[in-house]
């Protein structure tokens, strides 16, 4: 076989382990792959260079394809500096467990000594927003090194790995072969006796309890989770849960449990007397509760393919590694020998109440909202109720609407896995480049992606990308003039420490002067309208979802919450 420089090696890898992009932003000590890349684009365009103008939203964006397609997304960043500007995104993928391969060059082996200009620590940087992080130093282990890296990136727990290419090891002669990565089947279940025993721990619960996460999506074990919740009779909410885990319209589904306060997920987590934990971090607060999770005796069983998440905070009963699938499945052919006549019908009981609390939540919620139908500032639910109407059932939501996701999710249903993504891991600007990678993944479908006006602007350059590379998303940006959650979150705080509601910091307010999302995004090539009148809604989700390319709505809301501060009117 003709030799091959690295630089062109790695192209020839990554073409036949099927990768169909890379995201980056260019620079200097990339510039030899990328050359060998426009020359492979040239001859054969099976891969190809999509150019971010920043670092964060080509990890981001890379995030949203990858979640997409449930396969590897390739990254390249520039260096230090690049890579120093997207490691806010990869903490982010990897807390929630995106398959990634990042790429940054340096300058060569030869120049370790000089501390010349860019010089640093890259695996070091990398480190704790990857899980594995390392730098080629030998001009035949080129391939080894990626294919490993492809490799662990998909292995369960999935998640970002780092590789640093210094320019003259790339730029030497390689003699590796070229050959697919491996893939590891991961499909396990624990020894039936194991089941047997979480399923008798389980059965003959009177409150019993399902807390489960993206694991499940990863594993497409939603039936089997669904099955499990019925014959138990069990409520089950979401924690890490930013896909479509369990159907919205399923009536056991409850929802999410706290994002930022344990406070807010222990009226659920300890009235039960049995938990069953699947595919998550248990639990994934920023101010987590530290004692009185679970009440004292209840019975706790964890399912999951990461060993450290199971029993990571809070010790378990049946502590079972496998495939969540498998084992859900499993457990519940389990549980159906187990029921005796009355657990079922009590089973059965549980349901019926569940069902019915659930659809009378729902129903008041609608009536609240028919009360601010013709309100200005708009309501997200007028906005969500149109967008609703004039979907095609196909459509997919990246949401990053944030203060504004319940109401979204109240009228656009997550009922299908695949139609509905949610931001994860904190990390704000997700919502409009991880929208485009989604619709790089579906060019065939309807994509609308959300964000807040707060998060547009870490992310907004993603908007010349979809421009460019005719990425046709349609993208919204819940504008109300502030960090929304951030003065929900101190109101919270305030109460937490026993100290009166106090004006809010004026950081978290988004005005004065007032950012006209529209023209910017006019600027960058993706026309768009501001909406601020309930009139106005239903056109421009016309003109969006009609428009043949991406399309921005800025969507103006109120930015009130519940505070003795009197509201800031912005623009003036």
């Amino acid at each position: 076989m003709a030799s091959l420089k690295g630089r062109q090696a790695i192209i020839e890898q990554l073409r036949k382990d099927g990768i169909r992009y890379m995201f980056g932003n260019p620079g200097t000590t990339e510039e030899g792959f990328l050359d060998a890349l426009e020359q492979a684009e040239e001859t054969d365009r099976d891969i190809r260079y999509i150019n971010v103008m920043e670092e964060g939203s080509a990890v981001t964006m890379a995030d949203g394809y990858a979640r997409a397609t449930g396969q590897t997304a390739v990254i390249q960043l520039h260096s230090g500096v690049g890579l120093g500007n997207g490691v806010g995104a990869l903490y982010q993928a990897k807390r929630g467990h995106s398959p990634l391969v990042v790429l940054t060059g340096d300058a060569g082996l030869r120049y370790d000594a000089m501390d010349g200009q860019m010089a640093v620590d890259l695996v070091g940087i990398a480190k704790p927003v990857t899980k594995w992080a390392t730098r080629v130093l030998d001009k035949d282990s080129v391939l080894r090194v990626l294919r490993r890296a492809l490799k662990m990136a998909a292995t369960p727990p999935r998640g970002p790995v780092f590789v640093a290419l210094p320019m003259d090891v790339l730029d030497a002669d390689n003699r590796e072969e070229i050959v697919p990565t491996t893939r590891i089947a991961t499909r396990s279940a624990p020894e039936d006796a194991l089941i047997y025993q979480a399923a008798a721990r389980l059965r003959g619960a009177k409150q019993p309890l399902i807390i489960m996460g993206d694991g499940i999506t990863t594993s497409g074990a939603q039936p089997e989770l669904a099955r499990v919740a019925e014959l138990l009779g069990a409520e089950v909410w979401g924690a890490n849960s930013s896909e479509v885990n369990m159907s919205a319209a399923n009536p056991l589904f409850g929802g999410l449990l706290g994002h930022m306060f344990g406070t807010d997920s222990q009226p659920h987590t300890a009235a039960a007397d049995a938990v069953l934990m699947c595919g998550t971090t248990v639990l994934p607060e920023v101010f987590p509760a530290l004692f009185d999770v679970f009440q004292k005796g209840a019975r706790v069983v964890q399912v999951d393919l990461d060993t450290w998440e199971i029993a990571k905070n809070f010790p378990v009963d049946s502590a079972l590694l496998g495939d969540p699938k498998l084992t859900l499945g499993r457990l519940a052919d389990a549980l159906a020998v187990l029921q005796s006549p009355e657990d079922r019908q009590q089973a059965t009981d549980r349901v019926r109440a569940i069902t019915e609390r659930n659809r009378s939540a729902l129903t008041a919620q609608i009536e609240a909202d028919k009360k601010n139908r013709d309100a200005v500032p708009l309501r997200m639910s007028r906005f969500a109720e149109e967008l609703n109407a004039q979907l095609p059932g196909d459509a997919i939501i990246f949401d990053e609407a944030l203060t504004h996701s319940p109401e979204l999710t109240r009228y656009v249903l997550p009922t299908r896995p695949g139609c509905y993504f949610q931001t994860r891991g904190g990390t704000l600007g997700v919502g409009l480049p991880g929208a485009i990678g989604v619709k790089l993944a579906h060019p065939d479908k309807t994509v609308i992606g959300f964000t807040g006006d707060g998060g547009a602007l870490y992310t907004f350059q993603a908007l010349w990308t979809a421009a460019h590379e005719k990425i046709a998303a349609k993208l919204v940006v819940c504008n109300n003039h502030s960090y929304r959650l951030l003065k929900l979150n101190i109101l919270e705080y305030w109460k937490d420490i026993g100290v009166p509601e106090n004006p809010f910091p004026r950081s978290f307010d988004l005005c004065k002067p007032d950012i006209d999302f529209a023209a910017l995004a006019g600027a960058l090539g993706v026309p768009g309208e501001r909406v601020e009148t309930p009139d106005q809604i239903a056109p421009a989700i016309k003109n969006a979802l009609g428009h043949d390319g991406p399309y921005l709505i800025e969507l103006v809301l109120e930015k009130d919450v519940p505070s003795t501060r009197p509201p800031v009117k912005c623009g003036q």
